[in-house]
């Protein structure tokens, strides 16, 4: 009787050597996805409604953007919290106690009746979406194949346009029917995505093999990476004036400047989105190939080309097609930075380097909105927004040069 050939032996691992991680990553680019994608709903919905919060609370649009400046200035917080935390105890927890925060927050927001009271719910939901970012991207990336970082970052990335398109499909669809409190306790629904956290997503193996073993070995890992530190606040400084700066006065702009209603001005933001969330896919997976810095760079300089179109456009048409290619061009450069940042990151750190650079970037470029809505009293949005978006976009091309990238680089214990 003829014998079952044998199985080849399996090779050993070296000794001190980390075996392949499971990958997982599926469930920890949706998690990430989709927790950005609700921060940026929750975010932008007071975008879209900010001149009806202004009317509600008798206050001017400059008073209202001052509280997306507060939102802005209070993530630092959020990322410096969670991302120590995240370094020591792991992603998965803190990504839960984050969402389940920055939701109560959201529903809070809906029944507060005084400009006082909905600034400081609007400072502590900066504190959960600041805290977010750092989370949901150290984990994906450090899940996901090295070889589809970019991809993958493009896609990630994306969520804050995602959250912004459904904004404006809820400030579409139900803010002339209910105004603009109803709104808010949609954001409610990050707290569902916990559930989803703790019952699918994996912890990450590159943390298992990477953490420390006490805070102060945390503390003397953070302290030894301050240059990259340094250089990433400098860079998300930029990066988060461009965005910022095109975005968040947009659908004012549209109000003031063009004297659009309700609905225009939620196509041409859910239109722009769109822009938003090809351009990132597309640059992100150009990166993969040319480098991180040589993809973002040519994002931002088309940008540029792209302003006079955006701000000055002859007709509604021609506005769509501008704001299509402006936030194309923006968030294509943006669908770089998850990967960028954690590619520029040690093991170690990567749960707070990459998050809390990029939010106090965040606060360094937070006055951006309350700058232009002030600007435009005394010229016109178009001259306000066209100008900003010039200067940061030239800035943001200088920042990105002068850096370093590590494209593909080995996370230890995973891809």
């Amino acid at each position: 009787m003829a014998t079952r050939p044998q199985a080849p032996p399996t090779a050993p691992v070296p000794t001190g050597a980390t075996p392949p991680a499971k990958s997982g990553h599926s469930t920890a680019v949706v998690a990430g996805f989709l927790g950005w994608a609700l921060d940026a709903f929750d975010y932008f919905l007071v975008v879209f409604c900010l001149t009806a919060i202004a009317k509600d609370f008798n206050k001017s649009d400059a008073d209202i953007a001052l509280s997306i400046t507060i939102t802005l200035a209070f993530r630092p917080v959020g990322a410096f919290v969670f991302g120590l935390l995240a370094d020591r105890y792991g992603r998965r927890i803190p990504l839960m106690m984050n969402l389940v925060f920055y939701s109560i927050v959201e529903v809070l927001t809906a029944f507060t009746h005084s400009y006082s009271s909905f600034m400081l719910l609007r400072a502590l939901f900066g504190i959960g979406m600041g805290g977010e970012w750092g989370l949901g991207a150290s984990l994906a990336m450090e899940k996901v194949p090295a070889r589809l970082r970019g991809l993958i970052s493009g896609l990630l990335q994306q969520g804050y346009a995602f959250g912004n398109l459904l904004a404006a499909v809820a400030y579409f669809t139900l803010f002339d029917r209910w105004g603009w409190r109803p709104l808010f306790i949609l954001g409610g629904l990050p707290a569902l995505l916990a559930l989803f956290v703790f019952a699918k997503v994996e912890e990450s193996e590159v943390w298992k093999h990477a953490k420390q073993e006490s805070w102060s070995h945390l503390g003397r890992a953070i302290l030894g990476n301050w240059k990259v530190f340094v250089y990433i606040t400098i860079l998300m400084t930029t990066m988060n004036l461009s965005s910022h700066g095109t975005q968040d006065m947009f659908p004012t702009f549209l109000r003031r400047q063009w004297g659009l209603a309700t609905a225009q001005v939620s196509l041409i933001g859910g239109f722009s989105m769109i822009g938003a969330m090809i351009g990132g896919l597309l640059v992100g997976m150009y990166s993969d190939r040319i480098g991180r810095r040589r993809a973002m760079i040519t994002a931002l300089i088309l940008a540029v080309c792209v302003v006079p179109l955006w701000a000055y456009a002859p007709s509604i048409a021609m506005l769509y097609v501008g704001a299509f290619l402006m936030q194309f061009m923006v968030q294509g450069a943006w669908g770089v930075i998850p990967a960028h940042l954690a590619e520029l990151s040690p093991d170690s750190v990567r749960g707070f380097l990459p998050g809390f650079g990029y939010q106090c970037g965040v606060l360094l470029a937070s006055s951006v909105a309350w700058l232009e809505a002030v600007f435009a009293e005394h010229t016109s949005y178009a001259n306000a927004m066209a100008l900003t978006a010039a200067t940061v976009f030239i800035l943001a091309c200088i920042a990105t040069a002068s850096g370093k990238e590590k494209r593909g680089s080995k996370f230890a214990g995973g891809s």
